[in-house]
């Protein structure tokens, strides 16, 4: 298994341990957290979510990206979804 690191999800403010590579959705799922999902293949991009000081990604088709101790995930919700 990978490195373990903390994923803290906004705007709930709540963290857990991951691995690495562990999938994104799972680790929201294991948080209490919703992400809203779509097509669950990255094209409808109704699961983005920003990696707070990184880039936005698909969580549905992404894992927990290496190179940090930790992560912030921002969910801004979008209200069509």
């Amino acid at each position: 298994m990978g490195k373990a690191i903390a994923v803290q999800f906004l705007p709930d403010d709540v963290t857990v341990e991951a691995q690495v590579g562990e999938p994104l959705l799972e680790v929201a799922r294991r948080a209490g957290v919703t992400i809203p999902t779509g097509c669950l293949m990255g094209s409808c991009h109704a699961c983005e979510v920003e990696i707070v000081g990184r880039s936005t990604l698909c969580a549905c088709i992404s894992g927990v990206p290496a190179g940090a101790d930790q992560i912030t995930v921002n969910l801004d919700s979008d209200p069509l979804w």
